[in-house]
């Protein structure tokens, strides 16, 4: 990450612990006190994409995002265990009935 990423990364967790809401020209300002210089784009990029969003909250579900479909999609299957069943037949029989290449008159190494 580069330096100015991580110091408007650090300007914007500074204010989203003091509770403070996190915009622009407050990135800014705090920036400015710390000496660091950044381009406004910058701190307007942070701003739009943290805003209306719970800094904290982000920061704890870091890692949270993946297994939630997964962990969804297992009670279904296991309740519906006949009609599970029913459905990867009829796939095999899906992909069966597909042509091959050797049907078309041509392989891959001819």
């Amino acid at each position: 990450m580069a330096t100015t990423e991580l110091a408007v990364s650090y300007a914007a967790l500074i204010l989203a612990d003091d509770g403070v809401d996190v915009t622009a020209e407050k990135l800014q300002t705090l920036l400015k006190a710390a000496e660091v210089e950044v381009e406004p784009i910058w701190t307007s990029l942070f701003a739009k994409a943290l805003e209306g969003k719970d800094v904290k909250d982000l920061l704890l579900n870091v890692g949270s995002g993946g297994g939630a479909p997964a962990a969804g999609g297992a009670p279904a299957a296991a309740a519906g265990g006949a009609g599970a069943a029913e459905e990867t037949k009829e796939e095999a029989k899906e992909e069966e009935k597909e042509e091959s290449d050797e049907d078309m008159g041509f392989g891959l190494f001819d």
